[in-house]
């Protein structure tokens, strides 16, 4: 990148981890795209840059998902799951991110 954008805390707030499934393995193979849970107030523009300075990578496009908590009942006592935002962040051809290398 021409103009490398150094990561900030702030970065790391708004993308929380990588998610790491059949489907979203299957996005990445096909589309370039890696899908990210994020913070859930996040916008669009805040991803892109984050990702962007976190990863050192040119992101093209971003799609959000807000997947609503259940409500579930374990032992007798009713509950609720938390809410959960993942982004598909699809990067520009040639660009990679490493996930599973832990470094």
């Amino acid at each position: 990148m021409k103009n490398k954008v150094k990561a900030m805390s702030k970065d790391y707030d708004v993308v929380r981890y990588p998610v790491m499934t059949e489907k979203s393995t299957m996005v990445l193979e096909k589309a370039n795209a890696y899908v990210f849970a994020v913070d859930k107030h996040a916008t669009k523009p805040e991803i892109k840059k984050a990702i962007e300075g976190i990863f050192d990578v040119k992101v093209v496009s971003v799609n959000t998902i807000l997947n609503k908590g259940k409500r579930k009942v374990f032992r007798g006592h009713r509950g609720r799951r938390a809410d959960l935002k993942k982004a598909v962040v699809k990067l520009e051809l040639g660009n990679k991110i490493e996930l599973g290398t832990g470094v």
